[in-house]
């Protein structure tokens, strides 16, 4: 009867350790991504917008080949950041239309993931647009809308709508996510900074908004923002924390404020990498909950992504043209990833 007693105690403990005990299920990992795939465009002419480059006359010679390419090289990448268990969800920009994320997510073995798409076009001149696409099994949108970036002073500025998509993470929490394509810094870094600040204003009014309708609002901002971590629209305006601090409440925290200083961000300009694509995070995203733990930020920098650069030194992100060479690579910016664990898959 002890030796019973003795037997029936070590498996219990066994299974505390282990994290089996009755009434706990094991934790599983997953992914959340955003990716800039530079230049998604599809073979048309659109006469609304400024695509004529890719088309097969355009000056790329944009063909339906090199656009199957392309998707095959986005899908291989979407695959393997997510460890081959295919993030939940994927942002994405630079994309030009519904049809090119209907190809991607048709691509093998991708298509078994049955992924959704949530996209809806813009003002900007070139037709690229931000979107999301979602595992229905894993995540189940309620409500989604396009907020515009607009300048009251001008007009005739477009660029990229901001996307809110809200919805359910495996049955059982509330995420809001941003998918954020900010106005470049081509014509100048100070020449521009006004319209990234406009974008900042209108990303902080869409949170502002949705935390007054959500209590613990779980946010979740991705995109690439072409500012730094350290720059006024997202330092200042936006608010966002380099780190938590425990003691303050209601603050969004940049969980890729800590790659500045990694050898390898997330784009290259001649000598010099920079942090563009980012995640920013409400405090209660952070907060381990009875759905999700989060584990880490980090940038897919896998070596299939990158090449030599042989003018100024180290690696570069592989493009799909280097000028107007063909070269079949896959994107100018690398994509970055939310690891997290499930803790009710």
């Amino acid at each position: 009867m002890r030796s019973l007693i003795f037997i029936v105690c070590i498996y219990s403990l066994l299974c505390r350790n282990n994290g089996f005990a009755q009434n706990s299920i094991p934790a599983e990992e997953f992914s959340f991504m955003f990716y800039n795939v530079e230049n998604f465009f599809d073979c048309e002419n659109d006469s609304l917008t400024s695509d004529d480059e890719f088309t097969p006359e355009g000056d790329r010679r944009w063909s339906q080949a090199r656009l199957h390419s392309k998707a095959e090289r986005l899908a291989k990448v979407i695959l393997a950041a997510g460890k081959w268990n295919p993030p939940v969800f994927v942002g994405l920009c630079e994309i030009e239309n519904i049809a090119v994320l209907e190809l991607l997510t048709k691509i093998a073995p991708l298509n078994k993931y049955h992924y959704k798409i949530v996209q809806k076009d813009s003002p900007d001149e070139r037709g690229i647009d931000v979107a999301l696409i979602y595992r229905a099994e894993l995540f189940r949108p309620f409500s989604y809308e396009a907020i515009p970036v607009t300048d009251p002073k001008d007009k005739s500025f477009k660029t990229r709508d901001i996307l809110r998509v809200s919805g359910v993470l495996n049955g059982c929490d509330t995420l809001h996510l941003f998918v954020n394509h900010w106005p470049s810094r081509y014509g100048g870094i100070m020449e521009t900074m006004k319209y990234r600040q406009l974008a900042a204003e209108s990303l902080k009014r869409s949170i502002e908004a949705t935390k007054a309708e959500f209590s613990d609002a779980k946010i979740v901002c991705m995109g690439d923002f072409n500012d730094t971590p350290k720059d006024e629209s997202m330092s200042l305006i936006l608010n966002a924390k380099e780190s938590d601090d425990a003691e303050t409440d209601d603050e969004l925290v940049n969980l890729s404020a800590g790659w500045l200083s990694a050898p390898v961000q997330t784009i290259k300009s001649q000598y010099t990498w920079d942090v563009f694509d980012q995640w920013v995070v409400s405090d209660d995203f952070l907060t381990t909950g009875r759905c999700f733990r989060f584990l880490k930020a980090e940038v897919f920098d896998a070596g299939f992504l990158l090449e030599p650069d042989t003018k100024f030194g180290g690696v570069k992100p592989k493009r799909t043209y280097v000028g107007f060479k063909y070269q079949e690579g896959f994107s100018d910016h690398l994509p970055v990833i939310l690891r997290v664990e499930l803790l009710n898959y």
